[in-house]
């Protein structure tokens, strides 16, 4: 190990003493030409028994996270007990000095622990969303709360029921937390006032309730001066989406376009020729943070009354249940899609009467065909070079080989249609089937 490896090591495990004060001796990480040679072996002696006390400090930090497994959810505290795997979600706009240092505390904690997913760091924040077993998963999440800078931030806690839903951990500085074309990192997202009034789910649903209650005589909206917006994929609100929202014309959210455009009269962006002084824009993602970083351009683009739902809708449905949700909530993992019960299993018969939806729901349409499907949950289109995620019928999977058209049947790189709710593999291991073929055939 160089004197700079190890004097990393020694900052970052400073970090990780859980309320304990020691005190280390001084190192220069080079020795200079003053010093004589008895004195660097004496510096060399106490780098190396700095470094054997700090990696005891990291494991008792790793101890002590273990054992004090807890977080804020009710959702969490019923998981923990029975030992499963669980998906863990969190993010928070803070700003961090040193985010490749940050990074190496994250590592340097997480060696040992089973969590597999993504998280991203950068000089704006955090970015997490990771499985692992209830143990694992929640000491990371206790270990981050330490930090004052993260000692109240919101975590969203779902099961994972086939074990880990990410297939490995990537950590890792990132540049933007959030995709979004020209990026995020020229945003005021630092500024709570230039991002959107967050509120808690149950005065997002009073004021969902107001905008979607109908006038029997005129069957118009009681609300005129309220846009309820989805920012989200077109594809998330095809299994599922609060009542009375617009679906979102984009596949893909970083070339997300509302409120921008030059011309007021484009048909697909809700926000076109709306008052920006005088309209409430009610905004809704699946755990808030494509919300926080739209509502700043909004801020910018001269909106002022913003409102976005705190911790998404995976948030609401732990606390409201499926009131004014109608099917599943989308996720970007291996699960795909996800029931309100998942959330708030007893919210389903406490609901009854509201704009609830149940999983059969009958909104959903085939892609192809156009047929209602009672299966809310997407695949991914057979043909390799298109892999595009859609909607199915049981006979289009069948007659179409598992492709999105008529024209991906007939492209050279297909992959087996897979049956239930199995996920097709990294396109690495169908080249490698297809190379294997070849060279036996």
């Amino acid at each position: 190990m160089t004197p700079t490896a190890a004097t990393t090591s020694f900052q970052c495990a400073v970090v990780f003493a859980p309320k304990q004060s020691l005190s280390l001796p001084t190192l220069s990480p080079f020795p200079t030409t003053a010093h004589k040679p008895f004195s660097l072996f004496t510096q060399t002696l106490q780098l190396s028994a700095t470094h054997l006390t700090l990696k005891a400090l990291i494991s008792i930090s790793k101890s002590e996270s273990k054992k004090n497994v807890k977080c804020g959810c009710a959702v969490s505290s019923e998981l923990s007990k029975d030992g499963g795997f669980i998906v863990v979600n969190f993010y928070r706009f803070v700003f961090i000095q040193d985010p490749e240092l940050e990074v190496s505390k994250h590592l340097s904690f997480l060696q040992g622990f089973d969590i597999h997913g993504r998280v991203y760091i950068n000089e704006q924040g955090i970015n997490a969303q990771y499985s692992g077993p209830s143990k694992d998963a929640l000491a990371y999440v206790e270990w981050l709360r330490e930090d004052h800078r993260f000692s109240d931030i919101l975590v969203q806690i779902s099961p994972a029921s086939n074990g880990h839903a990410f297939p490995k951990l990537k950590l890792r500085y990132k540049p933007s937390l959030v995709q979004l074309e020209g990026g995020i990192s020229h945003l005021p997202l630092l500024d709570p006032l230039m991002r959107a009034t967050a509120l808690a789910p149950s005065e997002w649903r009073k004021r969902l309730e107001a905008v979607n209650k109908i006038d029997d005589a005129s069957n118009e909206n009681s609300n005129a001066n309220c846009i309820l917006l989805d920012v989200r994929n077109g594809y998330e609100w095809d299994v599922g989406h609060f009542h009375g929202a617009q679906r979102p014309d984009v596949d893909c959210f970083r070339s997300t376009s509302f409120g921008q455009s030059q011309s007021e009269v484009i048909v697909s962006d809700p926000l076109a020729n709306v008052d920006k002084e005088k309209t409430d824009i009610l905004m809704y993602c699946t755990g808030g943070i494509r919300c926080d970083v739209y509502s700043a351009i909004l801020r910018q683009r001269g909106f002022q009354n913003l409102y976005t739902l705190k911790g998404g809708v995976s948030h609401y449905l732990e606390k409201e249940g499926p009131v004014e949700w109608i099917g599943n909530l989308f996720v970007f993992d291996s699960r795909l899609s996800l029931p309100p019960s998942t959330y708030k299993t007893e919210a389903v018969s406490e609901t009854s009467g509201a704009h609830q939806v149940s999983e059969g729901s009958t909104f959903a349409r085939c892609n192809i065909c156009n047929s209602q499907l009672h299966e809310l949950r997407h695949r991914n289109c057979a043909n390799l070079d298109c892999n595009l995620l859609f909607l199915c019928c049981t006979q289009c999977l069948k007659d179409l080989r598992g492709c999105c058209c008529l024209d991906c049947t007939s492209a050279p790189r297909l992959r087996p249609v897979l049956p239930g709710h199995q996920r097709y593999k990294k396109w690495y291991i169908y080249r490698d089937m297809e190379l294997q073929t070849n060279s036996t055939a």
